[in-house]
């Protein structure tokens, strides 16, 4: 993916916000507290924080959090969901905190669209000593035969690189690090995936997977397409042909420790 690819893709969701806020799912709350679990205190930043997915489970869980997020749709989003969060506009390479001012910085679905050469010492910067870096990623577990199949139904745009378990342990080995390692501000990083199954309709999960950023981008036309071959391979799968079903997911996690 080029440079101005990724921006176009990174910059997709706002457009789509409400869509994003009622179909992505939340993040296992056993994997949440796992990435927190080395922070040496509370203060808790979600960074590129979208509408409030990961936000919710850190209030949730009593951390004293802090939501950074660029665009201005989604930034919206979660205020009215989340009234009593503070929530910021800014992003992983200009975050509006001060020095030192937080103990874990957490991303959902979010570290892969950072500038780390940028964001890498930011982050750095704002984080106690310590403190805590970890990525959150929501997978398709395609471990399950139906899933595998939907994976090669729906293709890349809908089903990325990111998004199968095997796929994101390769895709994020070294997501943390800048383009030069050799400035590296983190240690070694630790990973764990935690299950996170979905209540899902066949309708649900065509539109949890038409807000994926490869497909926010396609031509109306070539995304009514990809919508439909996946609408009907649901269709045509005991699993999910009727009703709700459950999808078998799993939330990965990857931490670092602030050098």
């Amino acid at each position: 993916m080029t440079l101005g690819e990724r921006g176009a893709h990174a910059s997709s969701f706002g457009a789509s916000a409400d869509e994003y806020a009622e179909h992505r799912p939340d993040y296992a709350r056993a994997a949440v507290a796992w990435a927190l679990e080395p922070a040496p205190g509370p203060r808790v930043l979600d960074l590129g924080a979208g509408t409030g997915k990961l936000t919710a489970s850190l209030a949730a869980l009593g951390a004293d959090t802090v939501a950074v997020e660029p665009d201005p749709a989604m930034l919206g989003a979660l205020r009215r969901s989340l009234p009593d969060v503070r929530a910021l506009a800014g992003s992983a390479e200009a975050i509006p905190l001060p020095d030192a001012s937080v103990d874990a910085v957490l991303a959902g679905n979010a570290m892969h669209w950072f500038d780390m050469a940028v964001a890498g010492p930011e982050i750095a910067r704002v984080l106690a000593p310590g403190g805590v870096l970890a990525g959150l990623w929501n997978l398709l577990d395609d471990g399950t035969g139906w899933v595998a199949g939907l994976a090669r139904t729906a293709g890349s745009a809908a089903v990325g690189p990111r998004d199968t378990p095997a796929a994101w342990r390769s895709a994020t080995a070294a997501v943390h690090l800048p383009p030069d390692p050799a400035v590296a501000r983190f240690g070694s990083p630790e990973r764990a995936e935690f299950p996170h199954g979905q209540r899902r309709t066949a309708d649900s999960l065509v539109a949890t997977l038409g807000t994926r950023a490869g497909m926010l981008v396609m031509p109306e036309p070539e995304r009514a397409a990809v919508l439909g071959r996946i609408r009907a391979f649901l269709a045509g799968r005991a699993e999910t042909a009727r009703g709700e079903f459950t999808l078998p997911m799993l939330t990965g996690v990857l931490r670092v420790r602030r050098l």
